[in-house]
């Protein structure tokens, strides 16, 4: 186990080891939770959105487009306006 000492400003220096593993980088947002019995979790907010690309694979089926879907909205809309006086 690391360790790693509080400053009188509250600042902590990540030993370089934990900043490796998570892949920190300066600048990088880190997010601090205590949790009921005392102990911190610490996790690296440094994921871009792009790495996730491929994480949700898509269900077997039918799949429609965007211009299908707009199409039946508009279907739908539509039918709501047909038989009222």
């Amino acid at each position: 186990m690391t360790t790693s000492t509080l400053t009188s400003k509250g600042q902590l220096t990540i030993p370089k080891e934990v900043r490796d593993q998570l892949q920190l980088k300066a600048g990088q947002k880190i997010e601090f939770r205590v949790v009921s019995d005392g102990q911190v979790l610490m996790r690296a907010r440094n994921r871009n959105v792009t790495a996730l690309k491929g994480v949700i694979k898509p269900k077997p089926g039918k799949h429609v487009s965007i211009q299908q879907m707009n199409e039946s909205i508009a279907d739908g809309y539509a039918s709501l306006g047909k038989g009222r006086a």
